[in-house]
């Protein structure tokens, strides 16, 4: 009795952990969400629904009107069933590659798009997260921010095979958006140069530094996104003013400008906190 009681026992351990490696069952998942983030919890990914997105309207994100346009006409083909591409949006910092892609959630959540977000590191879970979604009938834009890679990173073999590499691995209802500040996605050394001895004696360096940009190549449209001057920055920094209420005169600009000093940069990222600032005080001061 007691070598049966402990067979069950050992059955039972052993279903647990069966079940804690299987991906989680589609009725556990709240679909009536617009955006999940993927989170892994003791050892298991799961779907975990974004109770409010951040809302970011089209008309907001200025300056770059080309990739704007690209990147709807991308996304309108997607929703409508003909063939679209996954996209990397490369370039410079806060120049509104993000918030492009939040604001296309905005747009077009009425119309059946949403909207998972994937941090680097569980890149390597992409082939479970496409195989939960499958099956339904929305259109699901996999997003993954600030995409970089450090040499024999086990996410970036991964998400090599969900854009390309395997027939299998991603479905008709599923794109990869990805942003990153560098458009290699991985780094590349001195020792790269072909004109430079190799430690390693490869014979064909060559091979590894193509390894090196294949990913990128595996997006089939590239955006690329370039930093604001002055005027541009100001036009901006007057466009979110005017969203709280607020007039941009001479104490505003001279504001936004004084702004950039602290954080040396022109951009829409540094454009929108100066707005904040600014309409904070301004709505503090009014209390006094």
């Amino acid at each position: 009795m007691d070598n049966l009681e402990s067979l069950i026992t050992r059955a039972e351990g052993l279903i647990s952990k069966l079940e804690s490696l299987l991906p989680a069952s589609n009725a556990q998942i709240n679909w009536n969400a617009l955006a999940w983030r993927w989170v892994i919890q003791n050892g298991k990914g799961h779907l975990i629904p974004i109770a409010h997105p951040h809302t970011m309207q089209l008309a907001n994100i200025h300056y770059v009107d080309a990739q704007k346009a690209e990147i709807i006409r991308n996304t309108r083909q997607f929703l409508a069933g003909f063939p679209a591409n996954n996209v990397l949006l490369t370039g410079a910092r806060g120049t509104g590659k993000s918030s492009l892609i939040k604001a296309l959630l905005t747009q077009y959540s009425e119309h059946g798009l949403r909207l998972i977000e994937v941090d680097k590191q569980d890149l390597i879970c992409l082939g479970e997260i496409v195989s939960q979604i499958r099956e339904r009938s929305e259109k699901f834009i996999i997003f993954c921010d600030d995409l970089t890679f450090e040499a024999n990173d086990a996410s970036y073999k991964a998400l090599k095979v969900v854009l390309d590499g395997s027939v299998t691995s991603i479905s008709n209802n599923a794109l990869v958006y990805a942003t990153s500040n560098r458009k290699n996605l991985m780094p590349e050394y001195m020792l790269d140069n072909l004109a430079t001895k190799h430690a390693d004696e490869e014979i064909r360096p060559s091979d590894t530094i193509e390894e090196k940009t294949a990913l990128a190549e595996r997006f089939g449209l590239w955006l690329s996104f370039y930093a604001f001057d002055q005027d541009e920055y100001l036009l901006i920094a007057k466009s979110w003013l005017q969203t709280f209420g607020l007039n941009f005169d001479d104490a505003a600009q001279s504001a936004a400008l004084q702004f950039t000093h602290t954080r040396g940069a022109r951009s829409g990222r540094v454009a929108y906190q100066f707005a904040r600032d600014y309409a904070g005080k301004i709505g503090l001061n009014q209390q006094r």
